[in-house]
């Protein structure tokens, strides 16, 4: 089935579709949904904080997103790219969305002149990683993940 990749900005067509699948994705990680709250927030994360929002249509409607972040690299004065979301509605599941959507992020940090593409996922998304192990992702050696909570 193909696939189009589209940039979506709250200004876009597509915005409020693709606000509702991220909704969903919310829900999958058992959050509660909040559609308006959640179109506000990614408005906020796009328009001020610079977040990238792809969704990968399929029959003109979003079948899965991914959303990248650039961030600086300042020991090599470079800059790196950081994919935050990843999700694809279970009804487009393993036909390749999810793959589509992630090459075009490496695709489009490249192009960007990042030093590297960076993500983060669960320890038992095996699906997940084993397709970030076919696309080149490693571990990162002789590193721990720290978190400060501030609010509960």
């Amino acid at each position: 089935m193909p696939t189009d990749l589209v940039r979506v900005t709250p200004e876009h067509a597509d915005f409020p579709a693709a606000a509702t699948l991220f909704d969903d994705y919310r829900v999958h990680y058992g959050r509660p949904s909040d559609p308006p709250a959640t179109a506000g927030w990614l408005t906020r994360q796009i328009t001020t904080y610079g977040l990238t929002l792809t969704v990968a249509l399929q029959n003109s409607r979003p079948a899965g997103l991914i959303t990248t972040l650039v961030l600086p690299a300042s020991l090599r004065l470079g800059q790196v790219c950081s994919i935050r979301d990843l999700f694809v509605h279970p009804a487009q599941r393993r036909n390749g969305v999810a793959r589509t959507l992630m090459e075009h992020a490496i695709a489009e940090a490249r192009t960007a002149g990042a030093l590297r593409v960076s993500l983060q996922t669960e320890p038992g998304n095996t699906a997940a990683q084993a397709l970030y192990a076919e696309l080149g992702f490693r571990p990162v050696p002789d590193l721990d993940a720290l978190i400060l909570p501030l609010t509960s």
